[in-house]
């Protein structure tokens, strides 16, 4: 970049460390902030930035996060069951999963990922605990499900997930984002925003199906129909996936403010 800046958001120190050194090599126009980007505005404004002309948010855990078996992430390899993305944070999963109520392991369950038989699960926990580990939890998973919802996928995918997403609240940083995008993103400016599961997903979809919205009672007026964003989904292909089997899930969607 000979004219722009970029500017990074991460909560995750280990992240943000790995990215200085990468784009130190490429440019000196870029400045790393240690914040959720649910501060987006407030942050920018620290350092006397209003507009923007664009913004890419890559959503969810980082290939770095889901292999470092200290970072409790992965049901794969057996660790702490951590999972914070900021490691400033005082709640881990082990905290949910030792702590919660049965009502709020539930409504997590239910908020943050498609997992079946969410009430039997919240159960088995309680029944089981302490849990400590991620094979721990994972046994417990297995022990406690039909045998058909354990052949036909990993349920501790979906339970890890929104394990996860509440211990980073993730999806609420997401929509304080997206609440911030109309004032600060410049006009012709773009939103791209890369997901990797349908709550996310929903939620940027949502948000952008307001952005164009138009009252029934307009749309018959005999005026010139203004339309002020605009949107393009592009898939991973064949090629990308085979590089990278954690993009086959992945969505990138560009909003643009017109």
């Amino acid at each position: 970049m000979k004219t722009g800046k970029l500017i990074c958001f991460d909560k995750d120190i280990e992240a943000l460390n790995q990215s200085k050194q990468i784009l130190e090599k490429i440019s000196s126009n870029f400045i790393l902030i240690k914040s959720d980007f649910r501060f987006l505005t407030q942050e920018l404004e620290k350092i006397g930035i209003y507009a923007v002309d664009g913004i890419l948010a890559d959503l969810g855990v980082s290939s770095p996060q889901l292999d470092n078996v200290n970072r409790g992430f992965s049901y794969s390899q057996n660790s702490d069951l951590d999972m914070r993305m900021d490691l400033d944070n005082t709640i881990s999963a082990k905290e949910i999963v030792n702590q919660y109520s049965e009502d709020k392991l539930v409504e997590l369950f239910v908020k943050n990922a498609d997992v079946k038989f969410p009430k039997k699960i919240a159960k088995a926990i309680i029944n089981n605990r302490p849990i400590n580990t991620s094979f721990e939890l994972v046994d417990i998973l297995r022990q406690n499900l039909p045998a058909y919802i354990v052949r036909q996928k990993n349920p501790a995918k979906q339970i890890f997930q929104a394990l996860r997403i509440a211990v980073n609240d993730e999806l609420d940083g997401l929509k304080e984002l997206l609440d911030q995008i109309p004032s600060i993103l410049k006009m012709h400016g773009k939103l791209l925003i890369i997901t990797f599961h349908s709550k996310e997903d929903k939620i940027v979809k949502e948000f952008y199906q307001k952005r164009v919205y138009q009252d029934p009672r307009i749309a018959r007026l005999p005026i010139p129909n203004m339309k002020f964003w605009s949107q393009k989904v592009i898939y991973p292909s064949e090629q990308e996936i085979a590089l990278n089997k954690r993009a086959h899930s992945a969505k990138l969607r560009i909003i643009t403010k017109e």
